[in-house]
């Protein structure tokens, strides 16, 4: 082996070491470079995998060849800024500033600073702005109400049809006070007790015993006027009341605003009928009649109204015992109040 001047070997084509690694020496500089498992000492030991997952480990005997590049850059990472292409710069989330298609009124953060929880209109605290839990409300409220309409309609029919009612009830007329008072007691303890009303299932106890009582009221009152004065009077209602519940779901007009109003013509007509009973007049009673009939009207418009939830006034979505009795209320008093009229008319 020859050395330099320093001491160290010369790498020289008379060198073994060299000749051992790197083979025998080439002519020229352009040739491939040496194969390495054909040095002397065969073959060297295929390397060892890599532990990748999925990728063909070289054989004996061939050179490793180049693994599958991955879809991600590998490292070094690209220095920079990264190109945006056809995007614009700055924030284009959808619905916040920068975003040139969102629309103009939509929430979204004010200047550099977290949103704020306030501005967004979108959420309110009523649970009515859900519309599962408004449907399902309004579903509640109806089928509670078809079926004391179909306890109060079974009365009538009997007090009209069965003669041996009709003759009890006139032979008895207290039956119609203790009625009243039950009556009276119940729609006290609906209408003021909330916590009462909303507690199951006593509030559906509560509601059972007025719907009795005053089906017993509405059935002895109907048992006075002939079978067509009454039949007339049902259907007379029925158109009404349904004409008005449909208008009231569709109307964008907000009749919760007339509520107070409506209080104070009730107080008028408590007034009136103190004086239609001192003054016997049939035209009197007429027209306390109709003024009773529109009111009520009036009423049943606003509490179904109350069901929905976006007007100015709106019933929680607990309140579904409050609700029907509301609706059950008006639509019997549009009932007695057409039944007055149809009968005063007709003698």
């Amino acid at each position: 082996m020859s050395q330099d001047k320093s001491g160290y070997p010369v790498m020289g084509e008379n060198n073994p070491l060299h000749n051992s690694v790197y083979g025998p020496p080439q002519p020229g500089f352009g040739m491939p470079p040496p194969n390495y498992s054909q040095a002397p000492g065969g073959p060297y030991p295929p390397a060892a995998g890599y532990g990748q997952p999925g990728f063909p480990q070289a054989g004996p005997g061939s050179a490793p060849g180049p693994y599958p590049q991955m879809p991600y850059p590998q490292m070094p990472y690209p220095q920079g800024p990264y190109p945006q292409g056809p995007y614009q710069q700055g924030n284009t989330q959808p619905g916040f500033p920068g975003d040139p298609m969102a629309p103009a009124g939509s929430p979204g953060y004010h200047g550099d600073g977290p949103p704020s929880y306030y501005d967004n209109e979108e959420f309110t605290n009523s649970g009515f702005e859900d519309k599962t839990i408004r449907q399902a409300f309004i579903r509640k409220v109806f089928t509670v109400l078809t079926v004391q309409l179909l306890v109060t309609s079974s009365f009538v029919a009997i007090f009209t049809f069965v003669d041996e009612a009709k003759f009890f009830v006139r032979r008895n007329p207290w039956t119609y006070y203790v009625s009243y008072a039950v009556f009276f007691v119940s729609l006290i303890v609906l209408s003021c007790c909330g916590e009462f009303r909303r507690k199951h299932p006593w509030n559906l106890v509560a509601l059972s015993i007025l719907t009795l009582s005053l089906s017993y009221m509405v059935g002895m009152i109907a048992s006075f006027y002939d079978t067509e004065t009454v039949i007339m009077a049902v259907g007379i209602t029925a158109v009404v009341c349904f004409t008005v519940v449909l208008f009231s779901l569709q109307s964008k007009y907000d009749f919760t605003s007339c509520r107070g109003v409506l209080f104070v013509c009730l107080i008028v007509l408590l007034l009136f009928s103190i004086l239609c009973i001192f003054i016997r007049h049939r035209i009197l009673h007429i027209v306390y009649a109709s003024m009773g009939a529109l009111l009520f009207t009036c009423f049943l418009a606003v509490d179904t109204q109350l069901l929905l939830g976006n007007k100015k006034l709106a019933l929680s979505p607990e309140e579904y015992i409050f609700a029907a009795l509301n609706l059950y209320t008006d639509i019997i008093n549009i009932f007695l109040y057409i039944l007055a009229i149809v009968g005063r008319s007709r003698e």
